[in-house]
């Protein structure tokens, strides 16, 4: 923790006083053990990241909420108290242009929103892995995003929805959320089982490269596997030499830092994030929220996440 004077906004800048900043437990975990590639851009496409690296020391995180304190030179005076979200890391004021703050309706929960880019990561993978009516699909993980993903893909006419998660009480987030079935992999596929039982769509958001060899084993012919999780560093085998091989099978990297290039024509990421405000109230991302801290405890928080604490969605709050 680094106590630092309050920033003041220059022309054309707001100053925000933070209320809640949500932890993402996969990728800052990687982060904060250090098993990302030191010399990657943290986020270029996010202004209080332009220029760093993920190399420490760093100040990350991504998910801010808070209401605007001071303008500085040339701000509307209607900005002021103005509830904002903010792709900014765990701090309890910052300063920030407008054009970089994402200003929200004075009726919305600052809990729901602190969980934007969550949901915004959700709706990026459903967009990409593009469900059909009557597909079978498949979401590894039942994390936060894991499960946003889910709660999505239940509005879709699937033919089924199946969900694969070791931990019980995501299991039964998976079923609330939607999921006709959570299982385990042993469960779903046996050795040399048919492709009529294997899925059209898949979805590997567990962070565990290991796993996306029985997202490769689950999915049929000509199907998709989606894939969300950020590895960092980390590897593992995986065999692409039986039933991949003559799957024609499509592997497609999902990343929300970006819109598929198919789909520009049409769709920027301004247009994505009208979609995320508008499942807000409909999604509740809130109700994922599992453990508040004190961001004074952001050290011992960050300990436990490095255990393998299993906190579904920690936020900070700040007085």
């Amino acid at each position: 923790m680094i106590t630092e004077e309050a920033p003041a906004p220059g022309p054309g800048e707001v100053r925000v006083r933070t209320k809640y900043s949500a932890i993402s437990p996969g990728t800052e975990r990687l982060v904060y053990q250090g098993n990302v590639p030191g010399d990657l851009q943290a986020d270029a496409s996010i202004e209080a990241l332009q220029g760093d690296t993920l190399s420490y020391p760093i100040s990350y995180g991504y998910a801010c909420v808070g209401t605007v304190d001071a303008l500085g030179e040339g701000v509307d005076s209607d900005w002021m108290g103005a509830p904002v979200f903010a792709f900014q890391p765990h701090v309890s004021r910052f300063v920030a242009s407008t054009d970089a703050l994402l200003r929200l309706p004075a009726s919305a929960s600052l809990t729901d929103a602190v969980m934007i880019p969550s949901l915004e990561t959700a709706v990026n993978l459903v967009m990409d892995g593009r469900p059909m009516i009557g597909e079978t699909a498949l979401v590894f993980g039942q994390g936060v995003v894991g499960l946003l993903t889910t709660a999505l893909l239940a509005d879709h006419p699937l033919g089924r929805l199946l969900a694969v998660e070791p931990d019980a009480s995501r299991r039964s987030r998976a079923e609330a959320a939607g999921a006709q079935a959570v299982a385990s992999v042993d469960d779903l596929m046996e050795s040399g089982a048919p492709d009529s039982e294997r899925a059209d769509l898949v979805y590997e958001l567990t962070g565990r490269p290991a796993v996306l060899d029985d997202a490769v084993s689950c999915t049929g012919f000509s199907g998709r596997v989606v894939v969300g999780s950020w590895y960092g560093t980390k590897t593992a085998p995986i065999d692409l030499g039986s039933h991949f091989h003559r799957s024609r099978m499509r592997i497609i990297s999902s990343q929300v830092s970006t819109i598929d290039p198919s789909l520009r024509g049409r769709w920027t990421k301004d247009r994505r994030m009208t979609v995320v405000l508008g499942l807000l109230d409909d999604v509740t991302p809130s109700r994922l929220i599992s453990d508040r801290f004190a961001v004074e405890e952001a050290p011992t928080v960050y300990e436990q996440l490095a255990g393998n604490a299993s906190m579904l969605q920690p936020i900070f709050t700040y007085e």
